[in-house]
C-alpha cells in the first residue's frame, strides 16, 4: 500500500512541476508551489490545483465562466473600434490611458464631475441620496453585503424605490457576502429586487470558483451617478465594535461620461451571474454629460483578460512618476516587480511615501506586510502606520494623477480577483486627496528603521513565514 501511494505522489507531484515549470510566471511563487506540492502528498496537490493553476495560460483549466466573459468583451461594448478618444497633457499621463485603453478597450472619458468621498459615511450619505432621487434603476454590486443598519437602511430606500417602479439590481460576492442569508434575500426577491450571486459555491464547481471572486464596489443611478471605491456594504464604516475600530476608507462619486464606462462593468457582471444582457437597450448605456471637463479612465481588471491590468497599472503609475508617490492600502504585500520598482523610484530621488494600516482582519497578511518593510526603508521609502484600519486603496503621483478603486497591492488583487479602479487626471482632485493623505499621516506613526531592526526574533520569525506564503495570499 505504501509503494502504492508514494507512486500516487510521484505522478502527483510531476503533473503539478510539469505545470509550475511550464506555466508559472514568477519563480518566487513557483517555488512555493513546488514546496507544497512536494511536502503535503496529495493535499499540497489538490491546493495547487485550487488555488495555483495558471488558467491565462492552461486553456484546459480555463473557467468556462472566464471564456464566457472573454467572449463579451469581445462582442459587445467593449472593443477597440476607434481610437483613445481624448488627448491628455502631460506624456504620463497619456502613457497611462493608453496602457488601459490597449489592455482592455476601455476608453478614457471626458466631461465628468468627481466628487472624492473621504469616508463610510460620506459614501453612505452621497449613495443615500442619489439612491432616494433614482427615476429609472439602481444598479449595486459589492464584495461584502452583511446585516445591519447599513443594510436595514438601504431596504428601506429600495422598498420605498419599488413602490415607484424603479427597477433595483443587485450583485453581490459569495464568499465575501456569505453572512447575507437566506432571509435578506427572500426579502429583496419579495420586493421585486433582482439580487445574485457570483461565483456561487456550487456542488461540481467549487474547486474552479474559489479562487475567483469579484471585489468590485459599484452602484449606478440612472446611468446619470456613479460610486466606486473601496467601501462595502457594513457597519464597519460606521460602528467600532473590534480592535480595528472604524474602517476609514476611500470613495468617490462620479457624474458624466465615465458613469457609463462604470457601468458597463456591471453589465459585463450581471450576464456572467444571470445570461441576461442588458447592454442591448439604450437606457442602460445612454451617456450623461456635464459641464466639468475631468478626465477618468475606468480601469476593469481580472482573469477574463489577457494582462494583469492593475498590476500593470500600478508599475505604470511608479515608473512614470518624476517626483512623488503616495501609496494608501489596507494590504501592501507588492509583488516582486512592484517592490523593485518602489525601491528603484526611491533610490532615483523620487519620495516615496505608504500610509498603512498597523494591524488589519488578516494577522497572516499583516506579518506578511511587514516582512518588506525592512527592504523598503533602506531603499529610502518612507512608512506610516495607523492604528485604526485604513481600507482605502489610493495611490496618486507627482500630486497629478489618483487612482482610487477596489484593488489591493497583492497577488490576489492582481492575478485573481476582479477588480476595478477609476483613474482621475485632475490636478485640484488630486491636491484634494493628498490633503487627506496628510491629514491621515499625520496621524500615524512613522516607522524609523533603525527601530525596526530591534524588533524580537519571534516577529522576524513569523515575518518571514508568512511571507513565505505571501505569493499564494
Amino acid at each position: 500500500m505504501y509503494y502504492i501511494l508514494t507512486t500516487i505522489h510521484i505522478l502527483l507531484f510531476s503533473w503539478a512541476f510539469y505545470n509550475i515549470l511550464y506555466f508559472g510566471v514568477k519563480p518566487s511563487k513557483s517555488l512555493s508551489w513546488v514546496f507544497i506540492c512536494f511536502f503535503f502528498p496529495f493535499i499540497g496537490v489538490f491546493i495547487f490545483l485550487l488555488f495555483g493553476i495558471n488558467r491565462r495560460k492552461i486553456r484546459f483549466f480555463e473557467l468556462k465562466e472566464i471564456k464566457k466573459r472573454k467572449n463579451y468583451i469581445k462582442n459587445s461594448f467593449n472593443n477597440k473600434e476607434n481610437k483613445n478618444s481624448y488627448e491628455l497633457k502631460s506624456v504620463k499621463a497619456q502613457k497611462i490611458s493608453n496602457l488601459i485603453y490597449n489592455n482592455t478597450g476601455i476608453h478614457l472619458n471626458n466631461n465628468n464631475k468627481v466628487q472624492i468621498l473621504k469616508n463610510g459615511k460620506k459614501t453612505f450619505e452621497a449613495l443615500f441620496k442619489a439612491i432616494k432621487n433614482a427615476k429609472e434603476f439602481i444598479h449595486l454590486q459589492y464584495y461584502i453585503i452583511e446585516e445591519g443598519e447599513i443594510l436595514s437602511e438601504l431596504i428601506e430606500l429600495i422598498k420605498q424605490k419599488r413602490k415607484e417602479k424603479v427597477e433595483v439590481r443587485i450583485l453581490y460576492d459569495a464568499i465575501g457576502s456569505y453572512q447575507l442569508n437566506n432571509k435578506i434575500k427572500k426579502e429583496f426577491e419579495k420586493i421585486g429586487v433582482e439580487i445574485h450571486p457570483e461565483m456561487p459555491l456550487k456542488y461540481g464547481n467549487f474547486i474552479f470558483t474559489l479562487n475567483y471572486r469579484n471585489h468590485r464596489k459599484i452602484s449606478i443611478i440612472d446611468n446619470k451617478i456613479g460610486f466606486t471605491g473601496g467601501v462595502n456594504i457594513t457597519d464597519k464604516y460606521i460602528k467600532d465594535n473590534n480592535s480595528l475600530g472604524i474602517w476609514q476608507d476611500a470613495h468617490i462619486k462620479i457624474e458624466g461620461d465615465a458613469v457609463t464606462s462604470l457601468h458597463k462593468s456591471f453589465l459585463k457582471d450581471f450576464f456572467y451571474a444571470t445570461e441576461i444582457d442588458l447592454s442591448k437597450e439604450a437606457k442602460y448605456i445612454k451617456k450623461y454629460t456635464t459641464k466639468s471637463n475631468t478626465k477618468v479612465h475606468i480601469v476593469s481588471s481580472g482573469p477574463d483578460y489577457e494582462q494583469a491590468v492593475v498590476m500593470q497599472q500600478y508599475l505604470s503609475f511608479i515608473n512614470l512618476a518624476e517626483k512623488s508617490i503616495c501609496v494608501m492600502n489596507p494590504y501592501f504585500i507588492p509583488s516582486f516587480s512592484i517592490l523593485e520598482a518602489l525601491k528603484i523610484a526611491a533610490l532615483s530621488g523620487i519620495k516615496v511615501t505608504l500610509v498603512l494600516p498597523k494591524k488589519s482582519d488578516s494577522k497572516v497578511a499583516t506579518y506578511s506586510m511587514y516582512s518588506y518593510f525592512e527592504i523598503l526603508l533602506k531603499a529610502g521609502v518612507e512608512i506610516y502606520l495607523r492604528d485604526d484600519f485604513s481600507h482605502g486603496k489610493v495611490i496618486f503621483i507627482d500630486d497629478e494623477i489618483t487612482s482610487i478603486g477596489s484593488t489591493n497591492f497583492d497577488c490576489r488583487s492582481f492575478e485573481h480577483n476582479y477588480e476595478l479602479n477609476a483613474i482621475i487626471f485632475d490636478i485640484e482632485l488630486t491636491s484634494e486627496i493628498r490633503d487627506e493623505f496628510n491629514t491621515r499621516k499625520e496621524k500615524a506613526n512613522k516607522i524609523n528603521l533603525k527601530d525596526f531592526l530591534k524588533r524580537s526574533n519571534k516577529q522576524k520569525t513569523l515575518e518571514r513565514l508568512c511571507r513565505f506564503l505571501s505569493p499564494l495570499l
